[in-house]
């Protein structure tokens, strides 16, 4: 079995060239990092993903299927700029527009919301929850009341549609956990974290009139807490991100966890495919599924194309792995779940049985 995870889809990043432009006219240096060049997916884009893969199908007719981790809402520019301007206003409140409004101002995607739709009605993006926002709203609200310069930043990146730029200013931290806290204490409380995700769940139920059965946190960074609110909300897989352990288990909530253990992550590192393809066929021999990572900033193309040697590198990837594997599956995290917990899965008008051992462990 092969399954993509991705991340960051829905975020908004640096405003397309417009906006690099007047960030650099305002004194920023980018260019010394991928991420400077992370805007956000076009419509274009999911296009061309789309059609790399419905080239391929697997030993059962289906198509790949990646994994889409959304962010549910971003930075309303120009409301937090009035929150800023306003006398009577809280300097430090940051108003959130959510997807079910589109994309702040003054960011223009036409047809991007359609085109994941489409995608998702094809089987070929799987939707997931990613978070609210990928920052930590209180580390960058006690930063915009404290701290002049990094309050000064912000109000530039804002001015050009522009949230933040992580490597930039990594003290916005991530969406559960505030870095500048003492270790023990960075996550944020339960009910915080509850209050996030329940918001979050609700714009993502209102997009893909459904629950969010996966979800994977920002920065990779949950903790108990964090898997408790998922599953109020009907989350079952959790994704964790790379680490030490490769095959997915059961944990005494019931709860599917996935560990990435294969990075295609071409915009920012060096990807061979034969090494790939090498590496993959090792987890299959095992008996484990390749969970390949490939986040969404792989895909972008309208500051740089880091889209054209991405879709290169997967069809290169799809097709070595159909040729080396006759009875490849490619399978989604909804699809997994099942796996795990009946012993098969549904693909369209047929039941798919599939070997396998998930084992109970603990988060």
């Amino acid at each position: 079995m092969v399954l993509f995870q991705s991340d960051d889809w829905g975020r908004a990043g640096v405003r397309d060239r417009a906006g690099w432009d007047e960030l650099v006219a305002k004194g920023l240096d980018l260019g010394k990092n991928p991420y400077d060049a992370y805007s956000l997916e076009t419509a274009d884009d999911l296009d061309a993903l789309r059609d790399v893969l419905r080239k391929h199908r697997d030993s059962v007719g289906r198509h790949p299927c990646i994994g889409m981790n959304f962010v549910m809402a971003n930075v309303d520019f120009s409301r937090s700029l009035e929150e800023e301007n306003s006398i009577h206003g809280n300097r430090n409140e940051i108003p959130l527009r959510p997807l079910t409004e589109g994309f702040p101002s003054p960011w223009e995607r036409p047809g991007l919301m359609e085109a994941y739709q489409q995608g998702i009605r094809e089987g070929i993006f799987y939707p997931a929850l990613h978070g609210l926002t990928h920052f930590c709203l209180p580390a960058v609200r006690r930063e915009l009341a404290a701290n002049a310069e990094r309050r000064t930043l912000l109000r530039t990146l804002w001015t050009a549609g522009t949230p933040y730029i992580h490597w930039r200013m990594p003290w916005v931290g991530y969406e559960y956990w505030d870095p500048s806290l003492a270790p023990d204490s960075r996550f944020l409380p339960l009910a915080d974290q509850s209050a996030a995700i329940n918001r979050a769940a609700e714009i993502y139920r209102a997009i893909f009139a459904r629950i969010p059965l996966s979800a994977c946190a920002p920065g990779y960074r949950a903790n108990a807490d964090t898997v408790t609110a998922w599953f109020e909300q009907g989350v079952r897989v959790v994704q964790c991100g790379p680490g030490d352990r490769s095959e997915p288990s059961l944990n005494d909530q019931g709860m599917l966890l996935t560990f990435r253990n294969l990075e295609m992550e071409p915009a920012t590192q060096s990807c061979e495919r034969d090494k790939l393809v090498t590496q993959a066929n090792e987890y299959l021999k095992r008996g484990v599924p390749v969970v390949v990572s490939v986040h969404s900033i792989n895909f972008h193309s309208s500051i740089r194309d880091f889209r054209t040697p991405t879709l290169h590198l997967l069809d290169g990837f799809l097709s070595a792995m159909l040729r080396a594997h006759p009875d490849l599956l490619f399978v989604n995290d909804g699809d997994l779940w099942e796996i795990a917990t009946q012993g098969f899965f549904a693909a369209e008008t047929e039941i798919i049985k599939v070997g396998g051992k998930f084992t109970d462990t603990e988060y």
